[in-house]
């Protein structure tokens, strides 16, 4: 039998495997990381449930001023207007998400300062309960976050190694964009400044 004639069949072979395994390694990879986003989500839309919930235990239980909790509502409705495929996120996308993200949790904030003046509220159990929820919910997001940076950051690095990079530019796997901290996060905050406010 004359090897050197099925050479050539035996290296088209080993190509088509090598190229079938890598495309399924990718696959694999973009399928996590767009699980990971899934996380993400629901964690923002656990949060956005329970904004709903405070703004109406809030309306309910105090003659509440009218423009902060339409402040909330609209930022709430911002902030969940933004869809983004995440393995076709630009950082530009990412960014626009993470402002309204921030404009709706700042909105919150403000709600939950405002609470302040109103002694009857704060004790009251289904507001306390919801409060303690919102905290919760803000750490899963955070961590939810993290983990998609983290599977972001698998996906990149099977796309940009050899020769994974090869099939990747084939197929149209692209780089993702991850959660990046907001600007100036890197100073810590004054808390004189904080108590001036």
């Amino acid at each position: 039998m004359d090897f050197k004639k099925f050479l050539p069949w035996i290296i088209v072979g080993i190509l088509i495997i090598f190229a079938i395994t890598s495309y399924n390694g990718l696959v694999g990879v973009q399928a996590d990381t767009k699980t990971a986003w899934s996380k993400v989500e629901s964690a923002y839309q656990r949060r956005n449930d329970l904004i709903d919930n405070l703004v109406a235990t809030v309306k309910e239980s105090a003659n509440f001023e009218k423009s902060t909790l339409e402040a909330v509502t609209n930022a709430r409705s911002k902030a969940t207007s933004i869809n983004i495929d995440p393995t076709n996120v630009t950082p530009e996308q990412m960014a626009q998400f993470q402002q309204a993200k921030n404009q709706e949790i700042g909105a919150l904030s403000r709600l939950l300062v405002s609470v302040e003046r109103y002694p009857e509220l704060k004790t009251t159990q289904a507001f306390l309960e919801l409060q303690s929820q919102i905290e919760g919910t803000e750490n899963r997001i955070n961590v939810e976050r993290d983990r998609f940076n983290d599977a972001a950051n698998v996906y990149d690095k099977k796309i940009k190694s050899f020769p994974s990079v090869i099939f990747a530019k084939i197929f149209g796997f692209n780089e993702i964009a991850r959660f990046k901290s907001d600007a100036g996060a890197e100073k810590a905050p004054s808390v004189k400044k904080a108590f001036e406010k």
